[in-house]
């Protein structure tokens, strides 16, 4: 197979480049993913795949909806850019992503692939930064593919492709889930409610970076992903004039502001990591104005599910605290959730063994030490007796994940779909 996968990769590679660097252009933050999905479906559909879409990929429940006028700007711009409008009516109301399943019509194990497709509300960088200076830096201003998602998606199509041209030497079943709204850890849990992962034998997924490391390199498993919880905090006041008449108000803001001074002192349990941060505060209207709302944006995360619930109790005690103290209403909203995992020993042991061109090094597993939406359906493919696997693959970082000028090695990509392709050449062979 190591043959097919090189002659497949020396064809295609520019062509995965092409793809990654078109879905960078249009980079959609979560549940507003509507022409990066219309581009993944027009990619799929010239498989041999069954494809699904909309209310069909996710549980109606989701969890951290985007307000309505930012879904409403990405969907008339999916809709101005020509999407098509059967497929738009499917999508409306943030029902993005796709899932496709490839079926060997043999018996076999069944095997799901993700790859998360959203993008960030970052402003990208216009100088000293390859997409800037080649021409496809994102047309959406202010947000960016940040964190790799648009080179995902591109592995998960081109893997998907390969695949598709060998069916007839493999056996089983192949589902490729084209994830949205991973940031936040938003999207996971509605594609595990929809059923997708129930009858899974091996999951596969992973992540470009992470690790400052060499294109080839894949580090054989990951392990620390930290549980989380994304919380949204509404405080409610009393507007009054600020001169005339002060002691009418109640001060939203302030109530905020106390609340993300002492949240940066909550005691940390005496072992394992947690972690704490308050990433957006918006109150007021004028300096003339008692302020009469306020708006937070937080996330606490823990080393275990334990750890982490432990920091969110404390989070929502603190914020509670505050606003009772400035006699404000508070709403606290959970806009996201993620569980701690572990890649599974097995496939870390195959992928040591394995042989490839791209793929020049295999590491053992690291470290993620952040959260991942994955770990969901990681967790219920584990829970069921599956094996579970998220990979790392390398590429130097000249700037970390989230920033403006994040970029990534694309020869990264043909090594990941190199190592993804002799992972399933190895669990669905045909005559082994």
């Amino acid at each position: 197979m190591l043959d097919k996968l090189t002659a497949f990769l020396d064809r295609e590679e520019k062509n995965l480049i092409a793809a990654r660097r078109e879905l960078h252009q249009i980079a959609e933050p979560g549940w507003c993913e509507y022409q990066t999905t219309s581009f993944i479906v027009r990619f799929l559909e010239k498989l041999p795949a069954v494809v699904y879409t909309g209310r069909d990929v996710t549980a109606e429940k989701r969890m951290g909806l985007p307000p309505k006028k930012t879904d409403r700007f990405f969907f008339e711009k999916a809709e101005a850019s020509g999407v098509d409008r059967k497929l738009l009516d499917r999508m409306k109301g943030g029902f993005t992503g796709a899932v496709a399943v490839l079926d060997t019509g043999r018996p076999g194990p069944a095997s799901a692939l993700r790859f998360d497709i959203d993008a960030l509300p970052i402003t990208e960088a216009s100088t000293d930064h390859l997409p800037a200076a080649e021409g496809f830096a994102s047309r959406n201003e202010g947000t960016m593919h940040a964190c790799a998602h648009d080179g995902h998606t591109a592995i998960g199509l081109y893997t998907a492709r390969f695949i598709a041209e060998h069916l007839d030497e493999l056996t089983g079943t192949f589902t490729f889930l084209f994830q949205p709204a991973e940031e936040g850890s938003r999207g996971a849990e509605a594609m595990v409610a929809k059923g997708w992962l129930d009858h899974i034998d091996y999951f596969l997924s992973g992540h470009l970076g992470i690790h400052d490391l060499e294109a080839g390199t894949i580090a054989s498993g990951t392990y620390q992903f930290l549980a989380t919880t994304k919380l949204d905090a509404y405080f409610t006041g009393v507007s009054a004039h600020a001169g005339v008449d002060p002691s009418a108000g109640k001060n939203a803001l302030l109530a905020a502001a106390s609340a993300a001074g002492n949240l940066q002192a909550v005691a940390p349990p005496r072992e394992g990591i947690t972690r704490l941060n308050v990433g957006r505060l918006e109150a007021g209207e004028g300096r003339n104005i008692i302020p009469s709302s306020a708006f937070m944006m937080l996330e606490t995360r823990g080393e275990t599910t334990d750890l982490n619930d432990y920091m969110e109790k404390e989070a929502r005690r603190i914020i509670e605290a505050a606003a009772a103290m400035y006699e404000v209403e508070v709403t606290i909203d959970t806009a996201g959730k993620g569980v701690a995992a572990a890649s599974g020993e097995k496939t870390a042991s195959v992928l040591k063994g394995l042989k490839g061109k791209r793929l020049t090094h295999v590491v053992d597993p690291l470290p993620l030490g952040g959260s991942e939406d994955a770990a969901w359906m990681m967790k219920r493919v584990q829970e069921n007796g599956g094996e579970a696997a998220y990979l790392l693959y390398g590429t130097k970082l000249p700037y970390g994940h989230h920033h403006p000028q994040f970029d990534f090695d694309e020869a990264a990509m043909a090594a990941a779909v190199e190592t993804l392709g002799l992972l399933i050449d190895y669990y669905h062979r045909k005559e082994k």
